[in-house]
This record gives C-alpha cells, structure tokens and sequence, in this order.
C-alpha cells in the first residue's frame, strides 16, 4: 500500500492581545460556536487538565461537517495540538496545532498549522480542503483578533447562562416541539414569521422573525443541530445588533426530580452597540443583563409552550 501524502498549510495573524489571552479563547473549546463561525456545536466526550477529545460540527464548503478531535493542552508552551480521531470523508487524517509567540510589543504572533491526507491523494479533494482550510483558517483567526483586541477581559464579552423548565410529561414531546419550529409563529407569541429548510436529516436551516417585550423587530438565521429525542443545538449566522455571536443548546432529559428541558446560552457581545441599544452610559455589566433578560425570556417562554406540548401531545398552546 502507498504511503498517503501529507499535505500541510500554515496560516498566521499578528494580533494586539496578549499571548496568554489568545490562548485561553483556543483551549476553551465550548466558546467556539459564539467566537469562531465555522464552529456550529462542540460537545465533550471526554476532559482532562492538559487533554480532551469531543465531537464538533462546524460549516466546511457550505455544508455541515461533523468528526471527532483529540486535543493535548499545554499551557506553559502557548500550545494546542489536535489530531481528528474520526475525519469526515474524503479526509483520511487531519491534525495541526496552534501555537502563541509573543512579540516584544506586547503583540502576538498566532500560527495555525494542519496536516490532512484524503483519499487517493484525489486532485479535487485535496484542492477542496486547502479551500476549507484556507476560508476556515482565516476566519477563525480574525475572529480571535476580534475579541481579543477589544481591550476587555474575554468573560466580560463573551459569557453563557442557562434555563430549566420541569416536563410533566415526556421530554421526546417537548423535543418535538422544538424540533418543529417551521410551527413557532403559529405556536409562539414571540415569533412573527418562520422559514424552515431540512436538506440533509438532521440539520435544519431556520430564518424567523422574532418581536421584543419592547416591540422591537429582528430576523435571526441559523444552522441546528437535532439530534432526536436528546438535544437540538444551534449557531445564529444573521445576529442582532449587540451581538458578534450567538450559540445554543436546548436538551431533554429524565433528571433526579422528573423531566426537564433546559436552555443553555453562549454569546458574544460587541461592545461598540452597546450604547445604542441598551442605553446611554450603558456598561458591558448592563449589556449582559440586557442579553440576558431578552434571550432567557424568549427560551423561557418556548420551553414553558414545550412543556405544555408535553403535557398534552398534539396540542398547540395558547399564547
């Protein structure tokens, strides 16, 4: 059997952050959906101090991809290695890592190196990833530059909250709910307009429009994850004005009191709107509030619908 070429690709960004700080938003690899966005959803399978290896479903070429990582973490080097355990077709090994160099200025030099084999060695397939890899790399290393380059500690920008809505009945009821959301305008007060796309079994395309307590108009887009009956995870590609990032996780599942549905937030605040629309003289402290507030009212209320859709299937609540 030949011996598979291995390809390689170096991509670099010098950036106005520390290199500790760079780092951090790397080795957190739950922030990834609401920073970087090819990122869709991460989910660990396994975690350890200087280890980890999850399943991650991120954009590649316009489609959905989905494989399993192992990464080592080295903190005192300013090093992250990856290696995925399960590449997606036509990839027949992927790994890299990415590496923080301080520069004397108080910058930093980011590297982010991959190594990749497809099948065959195949002309398109390999000219097909140096593309992915080329529009990935790029945007997750200005999407670093981004946040890190605000002048505001990461927790302060970029945080996450959860909610929980006991089920009296069965959490596959509420998961269809959820899952359903080509019915949410008609379901939901706070959604005026749906559009629902399923191309590919279990990953859905939704663009709606939803209404603020204030009365104020958005439309959202996503990409979601469904995974039935256990959980439905999404990426928002069309943002409110406030935020830079927004990813989620609704679950359903049998806890130690009975069924509960929960939904858990990530998001990314951009701190140049936050005068503009949470108010003047307005502080990241109230704009984490203010998203806070708006986003947990709209899951409480779908959750608390959900809910009730579990309570009596094939109902449709009254808003």
């Amino acid at each position: 059997m030949a011996t598979p070429v291995l390809h390689r690709t170096e991509h670099t960004r010098v950036v106005s952050a520390p290199a500790r700080a760079l780092y951090g938003l790397v080795a957190d690899v739950t922030l990834w959906p609401a920073v970087f966005g090819p990122s869709v959803h991460v989910q660990h399978l396994e975690r350890s101090e200087n280890g980890e290896t999850f399943e991650i479903w991120a954009q590649v070429n316009g489609n959905v991809a989905h494989w399993t990582s192992r990464r080592l973490l080295d903190p005192a080097r300013l090093y992250v290695s990856f290696r995925q355990e399960r590449p997606f077709a036509p990839l027949t090994s992927m790994g890299g890592g990415w590496l923080f160099r301080p520069l004397p200025d108080g910058r930093t030099e980011v590297v982010l190196r991959h190594r990749f084999s497809v099948a065959d060695d195949a002309p398109d397939a390999v000219a097909g990833i140096l593309a992915a890899l080329d529009h990935n790399s790029g945007e997750e290393l200005a999407a670093l530059a981004r946040v890190a380059e605000l002048g505001h500690p990461v927790e302060d920008v970029v945080f996450s909250f959860t909610d929980v809505v006991p089920l009296r009945n069965s959490p596959e009821a509420a998961y269809d709910f959820v899952n359903r959301a080509d019915l949410w305008a008609e379901r939901l007060p706070h959604v005026s307009r749906v559009r629902l796309s399923e191309d590919v079994p279990g990953v859905q395309h939704l663009e709606m429009d939803t209404v603020t307590a204030e009365g104020s108009a958005h439309t959202t887009r996503s990409v979601r994850i469904c995974r039935a009956p256990s959980w439905i995870a999404y990426k928002q590609h069309v943002l409110p004005r406030l935020l830079t990032g927004h990813s989620g996780l609704w679950t359903f599942t049998d806890g130690p009191d009975g069924p509960v549905a929960t939904a858990r937030h990530t998001v990314a605040i951009d701190p140049s709107a936050v005068n503009e629309i949470v108010g003047e003289g307005a502080t990241l402290a109230d704009a984490r509030r203010f998203v806070r507030d708006a986003l947990g009212r709209n899951s409480m209320t779908t959750m608390t619908h959900a809910a009730a859709h579990a309570e009596e299937p094939g109902t449709v609540p009254t808003p």
